[in-house]
């Protein structure tokens, strides 16, 4: 079966041919775990393409066990590119795909593939879904907030408001996409009932996805071993992930809970350490750092850089517990990833995230509703002997194998094998 995948980022072993820097590993993120899975198959042959700034016209790359086109950025794939449509023939005609996955509705590549080469056999896998999202985007501040919080890059840039009116706009070529398809593959509720109600006639296909496989090799979350009273968060970059909410809730645990800490994957996006920072310093940015101050919880948060696999089942494995706070979400793979190591979890009720959340219930509360999430910290924390493990079901929900033959059976359902 010949296999084309459209996808939204670069793979790990094409950036280190192309740039002839770093060194092959065997997992690169989930969608890599994901390939290295289907290739399992005998007979299976996969062409990725892709979007990079790193070519300046379309490139052809042989990987050990797949072969990679990549796409020159050009004037970009976040608005609608026409110049990727030439690109995508050559592709088809090269590699005669017998079924193309699309992998994401977010950029414009998958939706100037099917008007340059139709709809057979394609089917597109539904990740974010910007349209959506644009209406969650600024949950939780508030217009004048989002005012006077506003920094000189934001000046320019046009700030929250802005990046949501942004998202909503790609959301428009999303909803064309989905509209031109046949065939979608989601996880959850949430997404199938949107693809619906974009595409009364779309067939819905539901197939899981695979973790890192360092996360299925782990040792698991240990109560006498982590940290206790410590929150992880997996991100706090823009609004939709919810930190501001964490950071409110927090206030009212700090008496009670002296000792408490929370641990951030990333950057720290709340100061500037040069004059060039001033140009990336957000609006978002400056509203973190004035709730740390108003909290009172400048000695108790810390930003940890960017992490790799391994630092990422650390910090799941020393904290508490780990919150995925979102106003909207599809199927985040780091409650996925913290279930998996049975680490405690809390999560917003948004989005698609109540459908992995099923048997732990009563840990999910309502975005805006930041004493219930209080509450919830505070029951962690109180629970010392009693916690919640999702491990059998996050195994069930994340298994490779399972995973794998799901895939194979929706791609021989397309193609009529």
């Amino acid at each position: 079966m010949r296999i084309l995948w459209i996808t939204n980022l670069l793979f790990p072993e094409a950036q280190i041919l192309l740039t002839r820097q770093g060194e092959l590993k065997s997992s690169g993120g989930w969608m890599t775990a994901s390939a290295e899975t289907l290739l399992r198959t005998p007979g299976i042959n996969l062409t990725i393409a892709t979007v990079s700034h790193l070519v300046k016209h379309l490139t052809e790359i042989q990987g050990q066990n797949i072969k990679y086109f990549i796409l020159p950025y050009g004037q970009g794939n976040k608005i609608y590119n026409k110049e990727y449509e030439p690109y995508f023939k050559r592709i088809y005609n090269s590699s005669q795909p017998d079924v193309v996955h699309i992998h994401g509705t977010e950029f414009t590549q998958g939706l100037a593939y099917v008007n340059a080469c139709g709809n057979r056999n394609v089917i597109v896998s539904i990740q974010g879904m910007k349209s959506v999202i644009a209406n969650y985007y600024c949950a939780g501040i508030s217009l004048w907030e989002r005012i006077r919080y506003i920094t000189f890059r934001d000046l320019f840039k046009g700030g929250i408001g802005y990046e949501a009116k942004a998202y909503a706009k790609q959301g428009k070529n999303e909803i064309e996409l989905l509209r031109k398809v046949n065939h979608v593959i989601g996880r959850t509720s949430w997404d199938r009932a949107h693809a619906w109600i974009i595409n009364n006639d779309i067939t819905y296909h539901h197939c899981n996805e695979t973790l890192r496989p360092e996360f299925y090799q782990s040792n698991k979350w240990d109560y006498k071993k982590c940290q206790k009273h410590s929150i992880f968060l997996s991100q706090a970059w823009y609004p939709l992930k919810g930190a501001h909410q964490v950071f409110k809730a927090i206030s009212y645990l700090i008496d009670q809970y002296p000792d408490i800490e929370i641990r951030i994957a990333g950057n720290d996006i709340t100061q500037y350490a040069s004059f060039r920072g001033i140009a990336h310093y957000s609006t978002y940015g400056r509203y973190l750092k004035h709730l740390i101050s108003k909290t009172g919880l400048a000695h108790k948060i810390t930003f940890l850089g960017s992490l790799s696999t391994q630092n990422m089942i650390d910090e799941y494995l020393r904290c508490n517990v780990f919150i995925c706070p979102s106003s909207i979400e599809n199927s985040p793979n780091s409650l996925g990833e913290a279930q998996i190591l049975g680490t405690p979890c809390i999560a917003s009720y948004a989005g698609g995230i109540p459908d992995l959340m099923k048997g732990d219930e009563e840990h999910l509360f309502r975005f805006e509703d930041i004493e219930m999430l209080a509450d919830c910290i505070h029951k962690v924390f109180d629970s010392t002997d009693t916690q919640v493990s999702m491990i059998a079901s996050a195994m069930e929900r994340h298994d490779p194998e399972r995973n794998r033959k799901q895939l194979l059976d929706i791609y021989n359902l397309i193609i009529g094998a």
